[in-house]
């Protein structure tokens, strides 16, 4: 096991890094990883090119011991829009219930399947400011919705979804989860789903192009691979025939992987079963409270939920329309790095976000409630 302060320790950011929920710098541990991995092909010592190909299994049982999904109902991919494509365009019919106010890669996904297939229709969800909860839906799904489909964490507000809670309500609905905002970070009932996916360059801090899409047996059952490659078969060799796609998550597979961005995935996923998502989540939490805490000493109104059970990692700050653009400046010229929205500030805390960063946030406050 890794202490949260040995994994503390592999974040390299500069002081002042408070925007995970765009892009997570990728570990020391990634890092090594990746040296490693090239250094590799860029020799290519008899065997070795072959031996990398095991990095696909190596990924896919490290996504397996964070989700529950079993090895073979995981299948990487490029990044968490490709993987929502292939839920999407899979879907054989009926209504899919979700947000206008979700992630663009998931009403995207919806969008172009029903345009394209003609086969969905997407019904959208009236929420709480974007706020997806069990209630919303039980009081608007109808007996035509087939699936649903909602933000583990919403990029917006940074509310956790309550999937548990929406799979009672559902039934035997398909359930898809785009877990990106808490994958890694957030101890989720991932098995109460029935399609997840994600990518690693966020809170696993895996860099870009790293992903998977995870399908329960139902999801497989119901769900049609659209779009399936050569590698998406049970066959090594399929020269001079087009066979059937495989019964297992590898059919939603359209060609070899990046075995370098599988093992840079690998590595940071283990790095987090290493130490435990709880740990991390609870290290999280901890730096999410301090960040509220001075958020209110500088009366800088915090419009995200304070309720631990309701958070991951974003505290989302809302000044009114006019002190936005001053506590924006206030940020930047302190060396915050954050994301400024039309309406509000994000700023999202880690693990590893030191004491230093916290005092270069407050700095900031400092000057803007000074200014005000």
């Amino acid at each position: 096991m890794t202490t949260i302060e040995e994994f503390a320790a592999g974040f390299r950011e500069e002081p002042g890094y408070l925007d995970y929920g765009r892009v997570g710098p990728v570990s020391a541990t990634v890092v090594a990883e990746t040296i490693g991995q090239y250094e590799i092909l860029a020799k290519s010592r008899f065997g070795t090119v072959d031996r990398m190909r095991g990095e696909d299994e190596r990924l896919r049982e490290a996504a397996a011991a964070l989700t529950g999904f079993a090895a073979d109902q995981i299948v990487f991919q490029p990044n968490t829009s490709t993987g929502l494509m292939h839920a999407m365009f899979g879907l054989t019919g009926g209504e899919v219930l979700l947000s206008r106010a979700e992630f663009p890669s998931i009403t995207y996904a919806a969008v172009r399947a029903s345009q394209a297939m003609h086969v969905i229709t997407p019904t959208w969800l009236e929420t709480d400011h974007g706020r997806v909860t069990p209630g919303q839906i039980r009081e608007q799904i109808g007996s035509a919705t087939t699936a649903v489909a909602v933000s583990l964490v919403d990029s917006r507000t940074g509310y956790l979804a309550d999937i548990d809670g929406i799979r009672q309500v559902i039934g035997d609905r398909l359930l898809i989860v785009d877990a990106i905002q808490g994958f890694g970070v957030v101890d989720a009932p991932y098995d109460v789903a029935d399609i997840v996916v994600t990518g690693g360059q966020k809170w696993t801090r895996a860099g870009w192009g790293t992903g998977f899409l995870a399908l329960s047996e139902r999801a497989l059952e119901h769900l049609t691979p659209v779009f399936s490659g050569f590698t998406g078969t049970d066959r090594t060799e399929t020269f001079d025939e087009v066979v059937a796609p495989s019964g297992t998550a590898k059919a939603f597979s359209v060609s070899n992987p990046d075995s370098v961005a599988e093992a840079r995935f690998a590595a940071a996923l283990e790095e987090v079963a290493a130490v435990g998502v709880g740990a991390v989540n609870q290290a999280i939490s901890d730096n999410v409270e301090e960040v509220i805490q001075l958020a209110d000493e500088y009366a800088v109104p915090v419009g995200s939920s304070r309720n631990p059970a309701e958070r991951a990692g974003m505290v989302v700050l809302e000044p009114s329309p006019e002190k936005l653009t001053l506590l924006s400046a206030s940020l930047h010229n302190h060396g915050i790095t954050a994301s400024s929205r039309a309406a509000s500030v994000r700023v999202c805390v880690h693990a590893g976000t030191t004491d230093e960063t916290l005092e270069m946030l407050r700095a900031a406050f400092v000057s803007y409630s000074s200014a005000l």
